[in-house]
């Protein structure tokens, strides 16, 4: 019988994989449903609070590009946080990340079992069973390849992502040449205050980047390329968010599309695009990109949210078993396993649309964490090696803590109140783990909590 032991996580991802992580979960069903949506809210300006998001997300991710350079260990935000800060501050850290990465996979988790089903509807078939049943066989499957291999779901996500990437590039390029500026006029049609609500909405689809830095420890060069990966994750996402919406917006029209909701990117295609052999009409096509950025979203955060335990896990705030790669498959199996029976009770119990809302706050407060973790750090340790540093510092990550609280400012007050609920029960479990932690009743399993290696100085990397 195979058991868990000791082993080092494995670098056998590269740069390409790394950065496909990012866009895997930045491109994903929100590209699809969002932009009708957006465009409802805020008429053609839209294009504009994908443009600004873009620049709130560029803030933050910097930090977090300077911060994996620096840290280079698995867990991303929480391991920066954990450096940086108190226990009980990157217990919150972990524990909100963790949960937010779980909450994510059951949303990619039931939109893809939506759009896999309407893409069946598209061809005539109907898929027998409910929804979610292949909500639930999505996660399984997902889960059992990265149990397996870190290297194959690295792999896989850059095939899926290529994919849906490459689907876009269809539609923009036959867009463009459709697309009408007259459209965008007048860009402001209702108010230019409209962009904040729309950016509210739209923000979630730019959270994903953070994903990269949770890998650390299994991307080859970490210290050159986490960095290069999550600022060209970014890059490549904005270019691709506002590419779409351009073309949606300028072949279908504001109005028609505010109106179609979150069909409206199939609708636009359905104007302009060409029949397809095999695949069929401009709608089908989308109908199948969209299956494609579900399941690279979901395998994204089910990477994420393992590696955020694995961490914790390796810290001693979780179960020391958590902390642990698996000695013959070379991946963090209980980890993995852990937030998969999560993610799985959230798919079935949990109230989507509230607890997305709550993902969403959650990846918030936590960017504004890691902007203070990177201005406490410089203060901390000022000859800390940087191979990366961000550029016009203190300003950018100045920005980042101020447009992430804004942004904030958008969430409902119940969702504030789920969150502080939430929270405490965190701290339930910090006291309690605390407490037995203090007085282990298994010295072996004591002796497994691992100690992170120092991080080393400049004048040490200069050695």
């Amino acid at each position: 019988m195979s058991h868990s032991g000791r082993r080092e996580p494995t670098a056998s991802l590269s740069l390409l994989d790394a950065t496909m992580v990012g866009i895997g979960a930045m491109i994903g069903a929100g590209i699809f449903v969002l932009t009708g949506l957006a465009v409802d809210i805020s008429g053609p300006a839209a294009i504009v609070a994908f443009a600004l998001n873009g620049g709130v997300t560029t803030f933050t991710a910097l930090s977090y590009a300077e911060l994996a350079a620096a840290i280079p260990r698995n867990g991303g935000g929480y391991a920066y946080v954990r450096e940086v800060f108190s226990a009980p501050v990157s217990f919150v850290m972990g524990w909100t990340r963790w949960f937010t990465y779980m909450i994510a996979g059951s949303l990619y988790a039931l939109g893809f079992a939506s759009n896999f089903i309407e893409w069946g509807h598209l061809y005539g078939i109907e898929l027998p069973g409910p929804a979610v049943g292949y909500a639930l066989f999505a996660v399984a499957a997902l889960v059992t390849l990265n149990a397996l291999s870190t290297e194959a779901s690295g792999k896989g996500e850059t095939v899926i992502t290529l994919v849906k990437i490459a689907i876009l590039g269809v539609f923009v390029a036959f867009g463009l040449t459709a697309a009408r500026t007259g459209e965008f006029r007048p860009l402001f049609s209702k108010g230019a205050l409209s962009v904040l609500p729309a950016m509210g909405l739209t923000f979630i689809a730019f959270q994903g980047y953070d994903l990269i830095a949770t890998v650390t420890e299994e991307v080859e060069n970490p210290r050159v390329n986490i960095p290069r990966a999550i600022i060209l994750s970014v890059v490549v996402t904005v270019i691709v968010y506002l590419l779409v919406v351009f073309v949606a917006i300028g072949t279908l029209g504001a109005e028609a599309l505010g109106g179609a909701g979150e069909t409206a990117i199939a609708q636009a295609a359905e104007g302009f695009m060409p029949r397809f052999p095999v695949i069929g009409t401009g709608a089908s096509l989308i109908a199948f990109g969209a299956v494609f950025s579900t399941i690279s979203a979901l395998n994204a955060v089910v990477i994420g949210s393992s590696r955020v335990a694995f961490a914790m896990g390796r810290e001693g705030q979780l179960p020391a078993r958590l902390g642990r790669f698996h000695h013959r498959y070379g991946t963090p199996l209980a980890a993995i396993a852990a937030s998969a029976v999560l993610m799985l009770v959230a798919v079935v119990v949990v109230p989507i649309r509230v607890v997305g809302n709550l993902a969403s706050l959650f990846s918030l407060l936590g960017f504004v964490v890691v902007n203070l973790a990177l201005i406490r750090l410089r203060s901390q340790q000022p000859d800390l090696q940087r191979p990366f540093e961000v550029p016009f510092y203190p300003v950018t990550p100045i920005l980042g803590i101020v447009c992430n609280l804004l942004l904030g400012l958008f969430i409902d007050p119940f969702t504030w109140a789920l969150a502080l609920g939430w929270l405490a029960f965190g701290g339930v479990v910090y006291l309690v783990w605390s407490r037995r932690r203090e007085r282990p009743r298994d010295e072996a399993e004591a002796a497994e909590i691992q100690a992170p290696e120092p991080i080393a100085s400049a004048e040490e990397g200069d050695d």
